[in-house]
């Protein structure tokens, strides 16, 4: 039994025109006479191209799938490509054309025109037809610091990519790839023609570039606000004043306040990762950090903290 224009392109009946597409541009690839080694790839590059041309085309495709769907009542179309008393494509283009008598073939002429003359012509010098390549996807890993200044980074990506015979290969790819300032996590950097390479001088594909930022357990990233741990000492949470941080917006003095509690957050306007329209704000998680007593002065240090709070019970 002969298969049917799905099949032919190796997609479901129920694929979507992006589905259908894809795979068309990936056999087209791989049957076009100007690159392929099949020994039959012009005569598969021309059932390719007329799946196509059907499937492609949301009236032919419908009046397609009804013949799939009630191929008796297609009989009297004559015995053609796709099996004894079943459906002719030359009638289909013919009926699908609207132009009665005069119309036949006419679908045929048109799509093998675009393909160039050489699938079925004579003598005709075959136009090269041209296909883009694929769109890539990539992530990249940077530090939150970047967010802030924006910098340039070399990358080394390897792409999975079609050579000139069709056939898939993995391409290494060293870019210098200009991040800019107020990068959010998730957003993505376009670099045009990085792609896949197009074939018969088709426009290559672009690369898209995804900005991911490498985790930290001191710090974390909600939108365009940045979290981040600060270590104070007991004395410093308890008498409060002016302390100097490290944060991924720089090395900032802060007014830590008086009696401040382990994990309290204090919020730093407009210090979160910069953007267009409104900075996102800085969160300064405290982290109480209580220091070993060592020796005996530390020891005694501790001993007359203890008589200072001795009504204190942090169990009550």
């Amino acid at each position: 039994m002969a298969e049917n224009y799905y099949q032919t392109l190796g997609v479901d009946r129920h694929a979507s025109a992006e589905e259908i597409k894809k795979s068309y541009r990936k056999l087209a690839r791989k049957y076009h006479p100007d690159v392929s080694k099949e020994a039959d790839a012009e005569e598969k590059m021309q059932a390719i191209n007329v799946a196509y041309d059907t499937l492609n085309n949301p009236e032919k495709k419908a009046e397609y799938d009804q013949m799939l769907d009630n191929p008796q009542g297609f009989a009297g179309f004559g015995q053609g490509a796709q099996g004894q008393g079943g459906f002719d494509g030359a009638h289909f283009y013919r009926q699908s054309t609207g132009g009665g008598e005069h119309a036949d073939f006419s679908g045929f002429e048109d799509l093998f025109g675009r393909f160039g003359a050489g699938f079925g012509g004579s003598g005709s010098r075959r136009q090269q037809q041209s296909f883009q390549g694929e769109d890539q996807h990539a992530k990249i890993e940077v530090d939150l610091d970047v967010a802030y200044t924006g910098t340039t980074q070399q990358i080394t990506l390897q792409i999975p990519t079609y050579n000139a015979h069709g056939e898939p290969e993995i391409q290494r790819k060293t870019l210098q790839v200009k991040i800019p300032k107020g990068m959010k996590e998730g957003q993505q950097i376009r670099l045009s023609g990085q792609g896949q390479a197009g074939i018969n001088g088709g426009k290559a594909g672009d690369l898209y570039i995804e900005i991911q930022y490498k985790e930290d357990k001191r710090l974390y990233v909600e939108g365009a606000d940045v979290y981040t741990t600060i270590d104070v000492s007991p004395w410093e949470a308890a008498l409060g004043g002016q302390v100097e941080v490290n944060t991924p917006a720089g090395r900032l003095q802060i007014n830590l306040p008086a009696n401040a509690k382990n994990g309290q957050q204090l919020r730093l306007k407009g210090k979160g990762i910069p953007n267009s329209k409104e900075a996102g704000n800085l969160y300064l998680i405290i982290n109480i950090v209580l220091p070993t007593a060592q020796n005996d002065q530390q020891k005694q240090a501790y001993q007359q903290l203890a008589q200072a709070f001795n009504a204190y019970n942090p169990r009550a």
